[in-house]
């Protein structure tokens, strides 16, 4: 689809089938709608293999990629027009022709708990059960209280709330921004705050993909794009990717933009918790590629590197 956007009639929007991601796929399409009445837009699921393997560990099934894979494939035959992702599952590195055309403001970038009864981490029991399948998740709260027992869990966010009784689960850990954007914010019993848990490189941030060559579609999306949002996620992608951009090893980063000024956060640890190492700098936002390079550098150097090697051996 080479024509300009006044032609398009109509526009297929890719994304996972979840909950979750069918919201997130029809709030980007009600943008669209709300800017050009008269245009067509279609909401297309795709199955992917991460929400075909949902008893797998993502570690075990490759990790990053998994969530987008089919999604791309999708788009690069021309089946869709555009996906929509969460870009904390979209890989640094994205395939040949593809690129990310808008990326929208961030919704609320914290994790969450959901328990039982309300109760906040500091009044949970010694011995609590947690759900979560995000290793980064689980080493953070294992080094917060080493006494809980982190269970495993995977699924969209109504099946792991409904886990709670299921598998007799304290509370499971979950990204506020899916909690919000699905209508259950009203269940969340603490905003852990950031300097607390720490989120994945990505959350709360959604990318719009396209092809690279499809410049209607990148023109029609392009008043979507909220530029600090911008700057902050792709400080962070440049931080991941220097650390190599796996999944096998806690990773956590934020940027937050500050005016001109840009501060990122980054942590790498070792799943069991027992080595954690943080690291924070300031800069420019318009250097956002040097500052996500250097903090990744700041935290290889003082022993990230061997977490790494360990964890990808």
């Amino acid at each position: 689809m080479d024509e300009g956007r006044d032609t398009i009639e109509t526009i297929r929007i890719g994304t996972r089938g979840s909950d979750l991601a069918l919201v997130q796929a029809r709030g980007v399409a009600n943008q669209i709608k709300s800017r050009y009445p008269d245009m067509s837009v279609e909401v297309v699921p795709i199955r992917t293999r991460g929400d075909r393997m949902q008893n797998v560990s993502l570690v075990e099934i490759g990790g990053k990629g998994i969530f987008v894979k089919e999604i791309e494939e999708a788009l690069l035959r021309g089946d869709i027009d555009m996906a929509v992702h969460s870009m904390k599952d979209v890989p640094v590195d994205l395939p040949d022709g593809l690129v990310i055309g808008a990326v929208p403001e961030r919704e609320d970038p914290r994790d969450v708990l959901v328990s039982k009864e309300g109760r906040k981490i500091e009044g949970l029991a010694r011995g609590a059960r947690i759900g979560t399948g995000s290793l980064r998740r689980g080493m953070q709260i294992r080094t917060l209280m080493p006494d809980i027992e982190v269970v495993s869990i995977r699924g969209n966010i109504d099946t792991r709330i409904r886990k709670l009784v299921a598998e007799r689960l304290d509370g499971i850990i979950i990204a506020a921004a899916g909690m919000k954007r699905i209508g259950r914010a009203a269940e969340i019993s603490q905003y852990i705050p950031i300097e607390v848990m720490m989120p994945s490189v990505g959350q709360g941030v959604l990318g719009i993909e396209v092809r690279e060559d499809d410049t209607g579609t990148r023109d029609l999306i392009s008043p979507l794009n909220h530029p600090d949002t911008v700057v902050e996620s792709s400080a962070e992608r440049a931080f991941l990717r220097r650390l190599g951009g796996g999944c096998q090893v806690p990773i956590a980063g934020i940027a937050r933009k500050q005016g001109d000024a840009l501060i990122i956060k980054g942590l790498v640890g070792s799943v069991d918790g027992r080595v954690m190492i943080m690291d924070e700098i300031r800069g420019r936002g318009s250097d956002w590629k040097d500052i996500g390079d250097t903090l990744a550098e700041n935290i290889l150097s003082r022993g990230g590197q061997a977490v790494l090697d360990e964890g990808y051996t």
